[in-house]
């Protein structure tokens, strides 16, 4: 599958997931891709913890705002956390953020061309999810997203349908020729 077809593809459902489990090897696909991101001044301060005990996804679920069901339906948890010491900050910018969301892009992604549902959730407890899978201190839970196979051909209609539902701005609003316009860029 080409990258932008890949890219396309790409959308969270939290229904219409199997309880089948995943494959370890595409399980590990999925951690090298996380991986092998681009990391400012190559720290790679991500960690991943993958929660498969369905007693721990069951203490998890307490700690997450929205999307339980999701949780407790999916085979997999994947948790995406940094070191965020490990990392620089300049200008009050805390680069470790922007490095987990290179990783976690390349997790999605290459889950979606393994034919596995993500859905980002960054809506938790903290401090909880942290005591629940003994997080050190100094590591920062940042996201976490089930991992499951669709439940079927639903699966591919539910997908449809929130594509097609789903909208992007136009290019021409995002992008600025050679300097900041509030018009449109030519």
């Amino acid at each position: 599958m080409q990258t932008l077809e890949t890219i396309r593809k790409r959308c969270s459902l939290k229904a219409h997931i199997s309880k089948r489990g995943i494959e370890m090897e595409k399980i590990n696909l999925i951690l090298e891709a996380g991986r092998l991101a681009p990391s400012a001044r190559n720290y790679q301060p991500w960690r991943f913890i993958v929660v498969q005990d369905r007693k721990v996804v069951e203490r998890l679920v307490k700690a997450f705002s929205e999307s339980n069901q999701v949780i407790l339906d999916a085979p997999l948890i994947l948790l995406i956390c940094a070191r965020a010491g490990d990392d620089v900050i300049k200008n009050g910018i805390e680069y470790y953020l922007f490095d987990v969301g290179l990783a976690v892009e390349n997790i999605v992604l290459a889950a979606t061309e393994l034919g596995i549902v993500t859905h980002l959730m960054t809506a938790f407890d903290e401090e909880q999810v942290k005591q629940i899978l003994h997080i050190p201190e100094d590591v920062r839970a940042v996201v976490a997203t089930p991992l499951a196979y669709p439940l079927n051909a639903s699966y591919d209609e539910a997908a449809s349908e929130r594509l097609s539902a789903r909208t992007r701005k136009d290019i021409k609003e995002l992008v600025h020729l050679n300097h900041w316009t509030e018009a449109e860029p030519a």
